[in-house]
C-alpha cells in the first residue's frame, strides 16, 4: 500500500493544502468544524505527517508552481514578468515548467509538481481537456489558470474576453468599408483562437460577408513560406486579422513583397500589442491584451486562496484595448 500524503488528507477531508498546515501546526487558527473533519480524515488514514508536512504552514519561503506551454512567446515572458514582481513582493519561490507538449500537462509536469509539495499553482495552457480540469480539482491544490478556462468555470481564472475583442477589430475593418476580411490563425488547436475566430465569423455574419479562414501550420518559422505562398495563388484579402502579433508581422510583410501597399490597399490588425507590434515597419494596429496585468493579478488572487481569504470573483474577465498605429487607416469619426 502506498504511503499516505497530505494531499491524501487534503481530498478526503475536502480543504485546501493550507488547511491541513495549519490543523498540523496552528490549530487554534482552524475553526473547529474544519479542524474536525481533518482531525478525523488523519485518523482515518492513519497519516503520519512528515517534518516538510508539519513545516508547510510555518516556513517563511511559499513555493508557487508557475506551468506554461513555451517561453518563446512574447506574450508568455510578459506575463511572467507580472507573475514575478507580485512573487517577489510577498517573497514566493516560482518553480518554471514549460510544457513544451500538451501531454506533459497531464502526466509528468503536473505529477511532479504536485509531489514537490508547492503551496499554489499557475498555469497558463494552450488547450485544456475536462480531464484535466478534474485533476487540477482533485489535488486540491490552490490553482488559477491564466488567459483560459475550464468550461464550467470551477477553476479560478484570470483572462480578456477573446471573442468579443475579436468581435470589435473586426467590425471595425467592417466598418472601414473591407468586404474581404481574412482571419489568420494555426491549424494546430488552441482553445483562445478558437474564441478569437468565433468572434471574427459573428462580426461578418452580421454584415452578411463570408469568412476567409487562413490557418497555418503551428511553427513560427513556416508562417512566412506559407503567405507567400497563398498570395502567389491568390488575391490579397482587404484586411486581415491574426491571432497574435506575429503572425500578423509575418502575413503583413509578404504582402509587402508582392507590392502590396499597407494600409491602403491591405489593412492589418494583430492581437496582444506584443513587441512585434513596435518592430514592425509601419507598426501595428492590434489588440491590446493586458498579458502582464494577467500573470499580476492571477498571482494576487492565488496568494489569497492559498492564505484561504474570501474571495469575491474567481473568474476575472480583464479589459481589452486597441492599439492604432501604422496598419490600419484612419477614417473621419
Amino acid at each position: 500500500m502506498s504511503k499516505v500524503t497530505i494531499y491524501d488528507v487534503a481530498r478526503a477531508a475536502d480543504v485546501s493544502l493550507a488547511t491541513v498546515s495549519r490543523v498540523l501546526n496552528n490549530p487554534e487558527k482552524v475553526k473547529p468544524k474544519t479542524r474536525e473533519r481533518v482531525l478525523e480524515a488523519i485518523s482515518d488514514l492513519g497519516y503520519r505527517p512528515n517534518a516538510i508536512a508539519r513545516g508547510l504552514a510555518s516556513r517563511r519561503s511559499t513555493n508557487v508552481g508557475l506551468i506554461v506551454p513555451t517561453c518563446s512567446r512574447a506574450s508568455v515572458s510578459e506575463m511572467i514578468d507580472g507573475v514575478a514582481d507580485i512573487a517577489d513582493k510577498y517573497r514566493y519561490s516560482v518553480f518554471l515548467n514549460v510544457t513544451h507538449s500538451e501531454n506533459d500537462i497531464a502526466t509528468n509536469i503536473w505529477q511532479n509538481m504536485i509531489a514537490s509539495q508547492v503551496d499554489g499553482v499557475l498555469m497558463m495552457a494552450d488547450n485544456l481537456t475536462e480531464e484535466e480540469g478534474e485533476r487540477l480539482l482533485k489535488d486540491s491544490v490552490p490553482t488559477v489558470l491564466l488567459s483560459i478556462k475550464d468550461l464550467d468555470g470551477r477553476i479560478p481564472a484570470v483572462l480578456i474576453d477573446y471573442e468579443r475583442a475579436a468581435y470589435e477589430a473586426t467590425k471595425t475593418l467592417i466598418a472601414h468599408g473591407n468586404q474581404n476580411i481574412a482571419f489568420l490563425t494555426s491549424r494546430t488547436h488552441y482553445e483562445m483562437n478558437d474564441l478569437k475566430e468565433k468572434g471574427y465569423r459573428r462580426a461578418l455574419e452580421e454584415a452578411g460577408l463570408e469568412p476567409s479562414i487562413l490557418a497555418l501550420y503551428s511553427k513560427f518559422e513556416n508562417s512566412a513560406e506559407d503567405f507567400k505562398e497563398y498570395l502567389r495563388h491568390n488575391s490579397a484579402p482587404d484586411a486581415a486579422l491574426a491571432v497574435r502579433d506575429s503572425i500578423a508581422v509575418m502575413f503583413m510583410n509578404a504582402a509587402i513583397e508582392y507590392g502590396i501597399s499597407v494600409p491602403d490597399e491591405l489593412e492589418v490588425i494583430g492581437f496582444q500589442n506584443t513587441k512585434y507590434a513596435l518592430m514592425s515597419r509601419p507598426q501595428l494596429s492590434t489588440i491590446n491584451t493586458p498579458t502582464y496585468d494577467i500573470g499580476a493579478v492571477a498571482m494576487r488572487l492565488l496568494t489569497k486562496l492559498m492564505k484561504e481569504e474570501e474571495v469575491e470573483e474567481t473568474q476575472i474577465t480583464l479589459p481589452h484595448s486597441f492599439v492604432w498605429r501604422e496598419t490600419t487607416r484612419k477614417v473621419d469619426k
